[in-house]
């Protein structure tokens, strides 16, 4: 379980340095309100891997199945940005998907070493 949560802690931190990158990368070559849309997907992203993390420990103690309530937090966040005027649905599906960025970057340190 130590290798789990050695894993689950860098893949954090690597979607909060990712995040941040590329939060103020948007920043910089958009404006504000796409690079705030990028964050809130972004956030959302960290809470669907908290949640991940918790169903993949839960797996190795209790139950043999994983939780489905992460893809409603996902689907919500979608139908949110379709329905409010202000949200713009593709940098916030991108911010969501910065989470799976950081564990590409994961694997290709480890097939380096």
């Amino acid at each position: 379980m130590q290798e789990f949560y050695g894993l689950q802690k860098e893949l954090f931190t690597a979607t909060l340095a990712l995040t941040g990158i590329i939060f103020f990368s948007v920043w910089m070559f958009y404006n504000l309100n796409i690079a705030l849309n990028y964050l809130i997907g972004a956030c959302t992203g960290v809470v669907y891997l908290r949640m991940l993390g918790k169903d993949v420990e839960r797996l190795s103690n209790q139950s043999a199945k994983l939780s489905k309530t992460r893809f409603a937090l996902f689907i919500g966040l979608i139908i949110v940005a379709s329905q409010w005027n202000q949200l713009q649905i593709m940098p916030i599906f991108l911010g969501f998907l910065t989470y799976k960025a950081a564990i590409i970057v994961y694997m290709l340190r480890t097939l380096q070493s």
